[in-house]
């Protein structure tokens, strides 16, 4: 049994016998022209062409089989015009190679002679290049007559007459509009041929026959490029004469590859000046193509090539008289009426490329983009599209429409000058939306520009309310922790830039934003409003500086620390207690040091608004200490209050201190109130109520003593005695070397008795340096003196 060869093996096995037939045949010709045997030459030369006869090659091996053969020929082209130059007669081979035996290799023949015949006399060219044209009709069968006419417009590549007028030249040798002719009749026959490719065959071969048809296209193409090579061609000629007629061919020829293909290779191949004066032409033939052509790839390919002329260094971009936009505008919509099932995507897609093409050649023209928006919104609206889903193809391309005004624009106020912009984020899904909002924000922040005005805010908050508010169309689950942390952080950064450049907008600002991220759920207002209160604070201290200006500073001031109270109020409502805590601190701290009209009873209203924080609000043991500890720090810097309120809030420390859980941190904590009755300041002058702050000590103590582990009450003690030597260095009298002797003479004795562990070691450390501390003192002799004391 006769093993079975694969169609790759045969097609290899009958291109290698052709190449054979091809080498020995082209020895023999050029052997024959070397002995000046010129008719055996040519019988040799029509056995090597009848080998491009064959039906059986694929379309790539007969490529390779017609590079050889068309190698060779030029030996046979070259042979024939050195004899003609060295003055030896040619016999009349133009009429004697038409004795050939078959149609192919007589016509190759033809058209190597009448190259040769036109290169050596010009006078018969025009005619010649019309016979030879004309007589290419002979083979129709489509690969054979596709290259036969390929190799015809190789050989006149050089040969084509290029001048204007007939009057310069003999009428014979041709004009431009010759060379036109023999190329769109060439052009015209080869488009038919390669057509005709695809009804050739079985149905089951179609994509075979379609992939070879691909791999062919540019030996129809190279029609298009001999015509842009035409030097005598000018826009008028090109708009009267050559697009119509090459566009009717393409149109007529109703066929979606060569059509596509085409329309592109005349893009690619002609000026950008040309096309500016043809842009109606080309892109009413465009809504005349095939249904299944991919008019989209070919609009955008045409806009993308002029949007990159207009913005070309040495160009002198778009000719006033040409209303670029408005032409493609008007076009787009006419092929998107004549395509009633064109996929909406694609509609997006063209819409995408109009919209760059606005930005690049109209950049100051925001009522062109915000046409294309509306287009767009209205070509939704009429398909009934909404809630797209994030990864559809039609969403991803409004994405991409959505996104380039922003970085095109940069400053996203300007976003806010299109009024069709935010009527777009409706037909989204949750997802793209906030997608789009997010990136909305990282623009935004990335350029730096301020939001400067309140309906600027308004509106902008609006389009971006996915990342603001929660939605309706949000999904149940939670959003991953550490991505929502992320994306409102964005926003927190993001709210910097409201800046309004009068202190008074400003305000209005501040409470517009209020009212879109008060709305935000609790998990929202811990990242977005404390932002918006320093943003406040920051208003307020602006007041300050500008009081000589403005007469009403201490109102306005008043009604900002309302607007943060209020504030503040929200985030307890959500739970965010401790910061709410630090907040309040802040404020009074803030209220303090602007010092406007009733300042002080303000600053007093946000401790007590601590303090209740504290007492209500917060359990942990830790987190109370923690609290206590930040409230008379906070307290002890202020210097606003009168003795009648400074009295009830020291006290009122001191109370909550003395009541935590823990004795270690009703210790701590009593022992850091002492500070209040010191460095505490009434009408900005400090206490130094020496007594009280060793009451505080003294009770701080006690306290200690109670602790049962004496780890632990070793440890409060050498705190407690560094509390000791701060305050009698400060200048308490009431801390004598009496009480500094017996605490450290205590600790001294405690000590030894700890069980040895890292906390012992610790403690003892801490100890020693307090006393290598107090010896360097004690050697200095600085005041006050530590006369007395026991080292």
């Amino acid at each position: 049994m006769a093993p079975v060869t694969s169609p790759q093996d045969e097609q290899d096995k009958l291109l290698e016998e052709a190449m054979n037939v091809v080498k020995t045949q082209s020895f023999q010709m050029k052997r024959c022209l070397d002995k000046l045997k010129l008719m055996e030459g040519l019988k040799h030369a029509s056995n090597m062409l009848s080998e491009l006869r064959t039906s059986e090659l694929s379309p790539k091996n007969y490529y390779e089989l017609y590079m050889a053969i068309s190698d060779e020929m030029r030996h046979l082209e070259i042979y024939l015009i050195d004899e003609w130059q060295k003055g030896r007669k040619v016999p009349d081979l133009y009429e004697l190679v038409q004795y050939a035996g078959h149609i192919v290799p007589r016509l190759y023949l033809l058209i190597t002679v009448g190259v040769v015949y036109i290169k050596v006399s010009e006078f018969s060219r025009k005619d010649i290049l019309k016979d030879l044209v004309e007589m290419c009709r002979g083979v129709q069968h489509p690969l054979r007559g596709l290259f036969l006419r390929n190799y015809l417009l190789q050989c006149t590549k050089n040969v084509l007459p290029d001048c204007e007028k007939e009057s310069e030249i003999p009428e014979e040798s041709g004009i431009v509009m010759d060379s036109v002719e023999f190329i769109q009749l060439n052009f015209a026959e080869m488009n038919k041929l390669w057509v005709r490719m695809q009804h050739q065959g079985h149905s089951r071969d179609r994509e075979q026959r379609e992939q070879e048809r691909r791999e062919l296209r540019l030996l129809v193409g190279t029609n298009l490029v001999r015509l842009s090579q035409l030097e005598y061609i000018d826009i008028p000629t090109f708009k009267k004469s050559i697009l119509p007629a090459v566009l009717e061919q393409v149109v007529n020829c109703r066929d979606p590859i060569a059509q596509e293909y085409l329309m592109e290779c005349i893009i690619q191949v002609f000026p950008d000046e040309f096309h500016l004066q043809t842009l109606r032409i080309f892109l009413q033939a465009c809504a005349d193509l095939h249904e299944h052509v991919n008019v989209k790839t070919i609009i955008i390919s045409l806009i993308s090539r002029l949007a990159q002329f207009a913005t070309r260094d040495e160009g002198t971009g778009i000719p006033s008289d040409i209303q670029l936009f408005e032409i493609f505008s008007a076009q787009i919509n006419q092929v998107v009426q004549n395509r009633p099932d064109m996929p909406p995507e694609d509609i997006v897609s063209l819409n995408v490329a109009l919209i760059n093409l606005a930005l690049k050649c109209y950049p100051g023209r925001y009522d062109f983009v915000d046409k294309v928006l509306e287009t767009t919104e209205e070509i939704f609206h009429k398909l009934n599209l909404d809630h797209l889903e994030h990864t559809s193809a039609v969403s991803k391309e409004l994405s991409k429409l959505m996104m380039i005004p922003v970085d095109n624009y940069k400053d996203v106020s300007t976003l806010l000058k299109l009024d069709h912009y935010g009527a777009l984020f409706d037909y989204f899904n949750y997802e793209s939306r906030k997608s789009l909002s997010l990136h909305i924000v990282n623009s935004a922040i990335e350029s730096g520009n301020y939001i400067t005005s309140s309906e600027e805010a308004d509106s902008l908050l609006t389009i971006i309310s996915p990342l603001v508010v929660d939605q309706k169309d949000q999904p149940e689950e939670e959003e991953d922790p550490e991505d929502f942390s992320e994306e409102q952080t964005t926003v927190a950064k993001f709210i910097s830039l409201l800046q309004a450049p009068e202190p008074d907008q400003q305000y209005v600002i501040l409470n517009t934003a209020r009212k879109h991220f008060g709305s935000g759920g609790n998990k929202r207002l811990k990242f977005t409003l404390p932002v918006l209160i320093f943003s406040a604070f920051k208003l307020a201290f602006h007041y300050k500086s500008i009081s000589e200006e403005d007469a009403k500073w201490n109102k306005k001031c008043q009604k900002i620390f309302q607007f943060c109270h209020q504030t503040i109020g929200a985030l307890i409502k959500a739970e965010q207690n401790e910061m709410s805590l630090r907040l309040f601190l802040q404020g009074a701290v803030a209220a303090g040091e602007i010092e406007f009209e009733n300042a002080e009873s303000v600053a007093y209203e946000f401790i007590s608004q601590a303090f209740s924080l504290y007492e209500d609000e917060i359990s942990d043991s830790k987190a109370q200490l923690s609290a206590i500890y930040l409230i008379i720090a906070t307290f002890e810097q202020m210097g606003i209050f009168s003795e009648e309120n400074h009295e009830p809030l020291r006290t009122k420390c001191a109370l909550a201190a003395s009541k935590l859980l823990k004795k270690p941190d009703q210790c701590r904590a009593v022992a850091a109130c002492s500070h209040l009755f010191w460095s505490g300041k009434i009408n900005g002058e400090e206490m130094h109520d020496g007594k009280r702050v060793l009451e505080c000590l003294k009770k701080s103590l006690r306290i200690a003593n109670q602790c049962m582990d004496s780890s632990v009450q070793v440890q409060l003690f050498v705190e407690i005695l560094d509390h000791y030597i701060f305050v009698y260095e400060k200048g308490n009298d009431q801390v004598t070397m009496q009480l500094l002797n017996a605490l450290i003479s205590k600790i001294r004795e405690e000590l030894p008795n700890l069980e040895a562990n890292q906390d012992t070691e610790q403690i003892n450390k801490h100890f020693q340096n307090t006393m290598d501390r107090l010896r360097a003192r004690v050697e200095s002799e600085e005041e006050p003196s530590y006369n007395g004391l026991e080292l």
